[in-house]
């Protein structure tokens, strides 16, 4: 028996999906455990490092990162283009747009209360897109670990480049983007 304030269960005819194809998709995505960023834990916990998946830093256990440094106070989010509205890759829903627009300002917006939370609570957060190599994220973790940044080669594109720095921005949504106090 469901209870009062629980809300029904849905059905595949009373879904908010626009067909089932798009019911399937979306019901196949993850929250955890995405390629990228399994590619990064392998490369982390291969150079020797060990920390949290999936875990709350703070008591807002709703308010989770993908990987946590628990002991530096270190808290890496790898955030998917569409999901947290990339700048690179973003694309807009043509279908359900009412729906999805504000949804996708809203996780934007919770990404920069989230990061603003940590940073004042003394966690530093780094926040990287799906689609950077993960060779590159792994440095800037490793140098933010050791409290330096690594060097970069000229050969080097402005992409990787700004996966490499570590500096304080304001915006979390910007690739490679850190935050910290």
């Amino acid at each position: 028996m469901i209870g009062a304030m629980s809300p029904e269960p849905r059905s595949s005819d009373t879904s908010w999906a626009v067909n089932p194809g798009v019911r399937r998709s979306m019901l196949s995505n993850r929250r955890r455990d995405t390629a990228p960023e399994l590619a990064v834990r392998r490369m982390l916990h291969a150079s020797g490092l060990r920390y949290r998946v999936d875990f709350a830093p703070t008591a807002n256990k709703r308010r989770r990162a993908d990987i946590v440094f628990t002991r530096r106070r270190l808290a890496i989010y790898i955030d998917g283009c569409f999901w947290h509205s990339c700048p690179l890759h973003r694309t807009s829903p043509r279908a359900n747009s009412d729906y999805w627009e504000p949804k996708l300002r809203r996780n934007v917006e919770r990404d920069r209360e989230t990061t603003a939370a940590l940073a004042a609570a003394g966690w530093s957060v780094f926040r990287f897109w799906e689609h950077e190599p993960p060779e590159l994220v792994v440095a800037t973790v490793i140098a933010a670990l050791r409290d330096q940044v690594p060097e970069h080669s000229a050969g080097v594109d402005a992409l990787s480049i700004a996966a490499i720095r570590i500096t304080a921005r304001s915006d979390p949504h910007t690739p490679g983007a850190a935050a910290s106090t």
